[in-house]
């Protein structure tokens, strides 16, 4: 007999967008960056490096948590990632200059711990909304996306106040992120099995009835051409919005804009980029996947063009409608990739299989670093916004040929 669902799928929830929102710090490494490269002359690319680092072991650590999720608790993974991600900001709050130890801490042990957190938190929440499971997930990536507007903005103002400085900005994060993590791991728990949850009504029951006609492991799924569709549509799709992301203040410059305005439109971009993830996940509950591909591809292509005709026409206006597009749509990938897995692969191997697929980030971590040499290359980064438009252009074409395996 099977029990009512009872509200503690929300506390799940709410816990889960706020643990989320303090891994996330993972976002606002050109804000932590900035008083390193001042006190121990690190060059960009060595500070660009430490990025990658990060975004790549983040990817390798949500792999190996999907691994191993079969034979650990979620509370034993949230855990670990709290005492990994304490080691890697105390270790970096007492840096004496060596960047080498700054790729360990920061982005070896903290990538590690962000991996952890972010593929538990994702695979057992949406375990609570199979009724909402794109809401869900669209919630908790948009805590995550959130975190360089909000913690990053605290941390700005801590490292700029002389009694603080960025020492203790990062003992200060390595403290209070290890505890919101290690308090999760108390509460974040997987849905029991006779738990009875709310069935989807009207069309959304007959995208649910087909939507999965079976979970498949790992290793069935990777020997699956779809999955490699996927792969490659989100590597291009997520190009679209690393590469804009990264270059937001310099676009606007570029494009005319103030400092100051330049500045604040790296806010707006990340609130542009937290709000594509809600959105996408409720467009995937309401319109159903098929449609979600289309209107993601469309937003995709229209975001760059758009860059493209604030550049040659040195509209600032358009530009900033252009840069908010590109956030919306660099939204779009995160909530995409946890929806799709659970709809084409099923959920019974979902921690793996997101982990597999999150890979395809190690690849969109050197978006960055090619639109920054196109631009040194060519002096614009009007060429830049050229070949992310053809990027979108075949993630359109390759939306057409995805079907569910």
């Amino acid at each position: 007999m099977k029990t009512k669902i009872v509200d503690n799928r929300w506390l799940q929830l709410v816990t889960g967008v706020i643990g989320l929102l303090f891994a996330g710090i993972i976002y606002a490494w050109s804000i932590l960056a900035a008083p390193l490269a001042a006190e121990f002359g690190w060059s960009n690319s060595q500070i660009g490096l430490n990025f990658t680092i990060t975004l790549s072991i983040f990817c390798v650590g949500g792999f190996v948590s999907g691994i191993i999720s079969k034979k650990t608790t979620p509370m034993a993974r949230l855990l670990a990632a709290a005492v990994l991600i304490f080691l890697s900001f105390f270790i970096s709050s007492r840096l004496k200059g060596s960047i080498g130890v700054l790729y360990i801490a920061y982005g070896v042990l903290g990538g590690t711990a962000i991996g952890f957190a972010y593929n538990t938190i994702i695979g057992v929440v949406t375990e609570w909304f199979p009724d909402k499971r794109g809401f869900a997930s669209g919630l908790l990536l948009m805590g995550f996306g959130l975190n360089s507007i909000i913690i990053g903005r605290i941390a700005a103002d801590m490292m700029k106040n002389p009694d603080i400085g960025w020492r203790k900005t990062y003992f200060a994060i390595a403290v209070v992120t290890a505890a919101v993590l290690a308090v999760a791991a108390f509460i974040i728990r997987k849905p029991p099995k006779d738990m009875a949850f709310p069935a989807p009504k009207g069309a959304d029951a007959k995208k649910a009835a087909g939507e999965v006609a079976r979970d498949y492991t790992a290793g069935e799924m990777v020997r699956r051409l779809s999955f490699w569709k996927l792969f490659l549509f989100f590597i291009l799709l997520a190009s679209v919005g690393s590469a804009s992301i990264s270059f937001a203040k310099n676009i606007i410059l570029e494009i005319g804009g103030s400092d100051s305005v330049a500045t604040t439109m790296v806010g707006v971009i990340s609130m542009a980029n937290g709000f594509g993830r809600i959105v996408s996940g409720w467009l995937f509950d309401v319109i159903g996947r098929r449609k979600t591909q289309f209107v993601t591809s469309g937003v995709a292509i229209i975001a760059p063009l758009t860059v493209i005709l604030a550049l040659s026409s040195g509209s600032l206006a358009v530009g900033v409608i252009g840069m908010i597009l590109c956030g919306i749509s660099y939204g779009f990938a995160p909530t995409g990739s946890t929806a799709f897995i659970g709809a084409f692969y099923g959920q019974k191997n979902f921690s793996l299989n997101l982990g597999i697929l999150n890979l395809q980030l190690i690849a969109t971590a050197f978006a960055s670093t090619w639109a920054g040499a196109i631009k040194d290359a060519t002096g614009s980064f009007t060429m830049t916004f050229v070949i992310l438009t053809a990027f979108s252009i075949v993630g359109l074409v390759l939306n057409v040929f995805i079907r569910k395996p």
